[in-house]
This record gives structure tokens, C-alpha cells and sequence, in this order.
């Protein structure tokens, strides 16, 4: 008989989770900031390496999509989210259009993303 050792899960279901997101020009490449921070203070951080290169608002939607990848699979229901850069921020709050398609189509993915919280 085998028996499987249970990791415990945090009970997050009432509280409010904080992310901060960026993006990141890096050499040779470009990544993703992540910082996740518990009701309790306590941390995750996360620097997502990006295998090609992109405007910097690409980066910072790469940024906001895997944050919210990460802090759904770690179990958050209720997500504040910050960032730095206002242009995402206003797009994704219908503050601002987006004359790219490839904005267009991050702006989406985070709007099926946001419905998990």
C-alpha cells in the first residue's frame, strides 16, 4: 500500500491578493516581472525569461497574462493588480483603445483571465 503525501493549500478564498507586474528588457532577450503578495505580507516573486524580443507593452501584457496564469494556479479568488505602466492598465479598463491587433488580442486574454476572480 502507498500512500501520497498531501502538500496543504492556503484557504485564500476570502482574501485579496496584490500583484505587481512589468515587463523586462533584458540582454539578449525580454521578460516578465512578477510579484505576488499574500493578505499576510508574505511574497512570491517571480522573472519569466521571454524567447523573443517585443514592444514594451507586449512585455507588459506577457507580464500581467503570466501573473495571473501564476496566481491562478496558486488558488487566488480575489486579485488586486498594479502596474506601472498606465497604457495596459487603461486598455484593459476600456480607458483606451489599441491600434494593434496583437494588443488587441493580449487585451482579450486578459479579460477571459480576469473573469477567474
Amino acid at each position: 500500500m502507498t500512500s501520497e503525501v498531501q502538500l496543504p493549500t492556503p484557504d485564500i478564498t476570502h482574501e485579496y491578493w496584490m500583484m505587481y507586474f512589468n515587463g523586462l528588457v533584458m540582454a539578449p532577450g525580454s521578460g516578465a516581472r512578477v510579484v505576488l503578495i499574500f493578505q499576510d505580507g508574505s511574497t512570491l516573486c517571480y522573472t519569466i525569461c521571454l524567447h523573443f524580443s517585443s514592444s514594451n507593452n507586449a512585455l507588459e501584457y506577457e507580464a500581467l497574462i503570466n501573473g495571473l496564469h501564476i496566481a491562478i494556479e496558486l488558488g487566488a479568488t480575489r486579485l488586486y493588480v498594479r502596474d506601472d505602466l498606465e497604457l495596459v492598465v487603461d486598455q484593459v479598463m476600456k480607458e483606451s483603445s489599441y491600434k494593434s491587433p496583437l494588443m488587441a488580442a493580449y487585451c482579450q486574454e486578459v479579460c477571459k483571465l480576469e473573469g477567474k476572480f
